[in-house]
């Protein structure tokens, strides 16, 4: 029930568009991995998974199932299922009956269809609930059932288009819960479209990062975070800290000071972009010890704003801003002289341009 899916320079250019909806985007997902497509509206993320069921035709490229190019093949024979961000069920059917659907079409015998189907309504959680009508369901409950229907389907390659999205904050992280016990049990292959990185750093194995249409990074949530290869990265994973200067002999030069690359990295000579995610920065009484391993920077702190049990804290030294993140029972307050500890492990340099 899993298979290796690989996009080989994909490409989809819709009639009358300025730009490609896709432009050249090449990936692999391993047998057993899920892989989140992550990306802002308009990124392309829909496109992606659309061209892989097969529900729009590529204008360039190959998708290659188990090494297989499946670019030319009708839909309902590559093996795929979808999950959409509606459950898109039948009313006129139980939910037992929905979740046999595909097996019946395929003219399975109706007794062993549903019988087949029981064992997925109980990975899902529903046990008990298939003779009732699919109406009398909660919409968790009518998206745990799009799910059981999609696995029952033994598809290949399980696509998820923002199947949570509409969900309220606890049910999806049910449902992510949910995610995890499926990949234990069946070992899926899963391409998962989000807009959300907190969610796509909870479910997938890796991410692939989209904006306007090209692929900007394909890595692990940890390095899309810590090493992006871009500023666009950067900013996209929710990065606040931007220090700009050069790199000379292997140090970061800007009006923060001297910062040195980590042990075993090295940062291209020139113009370079300091990069630090805003969770790394420490907040330390002035005298504070410098820890092994970080920077220690003299600062002032400029503002700060609430955000519940945390509060954000910007934080001025010279010319240079710092973001930082503490508890909100912390008593730091505007104007008030502190010391900042920076890993040098979080630092990282990307080019200047934005490209």
């Amino acid at each position: 029930m899993s298979a290796s899916l690989a996009l080989d320079s994909l490409t989809k250019v819709f009639d009358g568009a300025a730009a490609p909806a896709l432009d050249g985007v090449s990936l692999t997902v391993d047998a057993g991995e899920c892989l989140a497509i992550l990306g802002p509206s308009g990124s392309g993320k829909s496109s992606v998974l659309r061209a892989i069921a097969g529900l729009d035709a590529p204008t360039a490229g190959r998708i290659l199932v188990d090494g297989a190019d499946v670019a030319g093949v009708a839909p309902e024979r590559r093996g795929m299922a979808m999950v959409f961000q509606r459950p898109l069920l039948f009313p006129h059917l139980s939910v037992l009956d929905n979740v046999a659907f595909a097996a019946t079409v395929a003219g399975q015998p109706k007794r062993e269809a549903r019988a087949d189907a029981r064992q997925f309504l109980e990975l899902v959680q529903l046990e008990g609930f298939g003779e009732r009508p699919v109406t009398a369901l909660s919409g968790g409950q009518e998206q745990r059932v799009a799910i059981a229907r999609a696995l029952a389907a033994r598809p290949r390659v399980l696509l998820l288009d923002e199947p949570f999205s509409a969900l309220d904050p606890e049910l999806r992280t049910d449902m992510h819960a949910l995610l995890r016990q499926i990949r234990q049990q069946l070992n899926p292959t899963i391409v998962m479209v989000t807009h959300d990185r907190d969610e796509a750093a909870v479910v997938a194995d890796r991410v692939a990062l989209l904006s306007a249409g090209r692929l900007l990074q394909h890595d692990t949530v940890e390095r899309l975070y810590t090493r992006p290869v871009a500023l666009a990265v950067a900013r996209l994973m929710g990065g606040r800290i931007e220090l700009p200067g050069e790199v000379r002999d292997g140090v970061h030069r800007s009006a923060l000071g001297d910062i040195a690359a980590p042990d075993g990295e090295s940062w291209p000579e020139g113009p370079g972009m300091l990069v630090v995610r805003h969770e790394a920065v420490h907040v330390s009484t002035l005298e504070a010890a410098v820890p092994v391993g970080m920077v220690g920077v003299e600062v002032v702190v400029a503002d700060r704003r609430a955000r519940g049990p945390r509060a954000e804290i910007t934080l001025a030294s010279g010319e240079a801003m710092l973001e930082a993140e503490v508890p909100a029972s912390r008593p730091l307050v505007v104007g008030q002289r502190a010391t900042a500890h920076i890993p040098r492990s979080a630092c990282t340099v990307v080019p200047l341009d934005e490209r």
